[in-house]
């Protein structure tokens, strides 16, 4: 039987394919004979119980500049996919939430990867605070206080936003740094939730490695070495990727969470790890798995669609 997929993600018109995981995980659900249809949540729309999108049929073609076609608009009712992509770029933010109450009405006789509930509960950088002792020291919390208390302990400290990605709002403020104060009145202004302050990993000179786990297992990793003028790592702002085996300290950290990412039904995931610290659980769209395919890796699109239709 075929089956009908669809993908809730940004406009395809706009993702880079050399390194979009949604695109990867459409073209195998395409070379599985699955169809395909595609919408934007701004899009989706409830009527009574109904969950329903305007959206387009999809092609896709691994050719940059020319990777797809759509048909015209139409309106579907999602219940009646086999699958839903939840996939969507964060910000993490009421509008992002919203998709995912929405997506509840359709899942599980729809089945949503990731489970939208699981989703919403599990924000990234929160989720991850529920394994202190695999973590660098991390505070979340808004006030100049303890932000000043905390680096006076730890000296060298990151402080990002809670809902941010990609490296967005990043900053490294070591011991002597005198913009600790107008860096948090500025987060104080630009954002209404707490932020996060961890301590300085020098590894990540190293590399920030982002390791996949499909269904709870880690099936591969891409190291993120930053730029010399950078302290981000993410390849968007510079960081070179390199594919890289898993250490055993890598391993006993996937082991201690794999049951928990599978309970909930986090089945495409991928985690961040400094040295032997996890930073982030990424279960929004995590991305790497083209590069890791391109640098002869594992395929972890095949893999992901495996454990997807093993669940149907």
């Amino acid at each position: 039987m075929v089956k009908h997929i669809g993908v809730q993600m940004d406009p395809v018109e706009k993702i880079n394919i050399a390194g979009d995981s949604s695109f990867a995980l459409m073209l195998e659900a395409q070379n599985r004979g699955f169809e395909l249809f595609t919408y934007h949540p701004d899009h989706m729309f409830m009527k009574g119980k109904q969950l329903y999108a305007r959206g387009s049929d999809l092609e896709v073609f691994d050719r940059q500049g020319a990777h797809f076609t759509k048909s015209d608009p139409y309106v579907l009712d999602l219940s009646k996919l086999d699958v839903v992509l939840l996939r969507q770029d964060p910000p993490f933010d009421m509008h992002y939430i919203t998709s995912t109450h929405m997506l509840e009405r359709i899942h599980p006789k729809t089945l949503v990867v990731n489970d939208p509930f699981h989703v919403r509960n599990a924000p990234e950088k929160l989720f991850v605070m529920e394994y202190p002792a695999l973590m660098p020291p991390t505070l979340i919390t808004r006030q100049l206080a303890d932000v000043k208390t905390f680096r006076e302990e730890y000296d060298d400290i990151i402080i990002k936003p809670l809902y941010g990605n990609g490296g967005a709002g990043v900053f490294r403020l070591m011991k002597e740094d005198t913009n600790l104060g107008a860096l948090v009145e500025m987060f104080d202004e630009v954002f209404r939730e707490p932020f996060i302050v961890q301590q300085y990993l020098p590894l990540v000179r190293a590399g920030d490695k982002r390791i996949i786990l499909v269904d709870g297992e880690p099936v591969g990793a891409l190291n993120r070495i930053p730029a010399k003028d950078e302290t981000r790592s993410n390849m968007h702002v510079g960081g070179r990727p390199e594919l890289i085996d898993l250490t055993e300290r890598d391993r006993e950290i996937c082991a201690a969470i794999g049951s928990e990412l599978k309970r909930r039904g986090l089945l495409f995931t991928g985690i961040d790890v400094i040295g032997d610290k996890m930073t982030e659980i990424n279960v929004t769209s995590p991305t790497g798995i083209r590069e890791i395919a391109r640098f002869g890796g594992a395929d972890i699109a095949a893999l992901i669609w495996d454990a997807i239709e093993a669940k149907l």
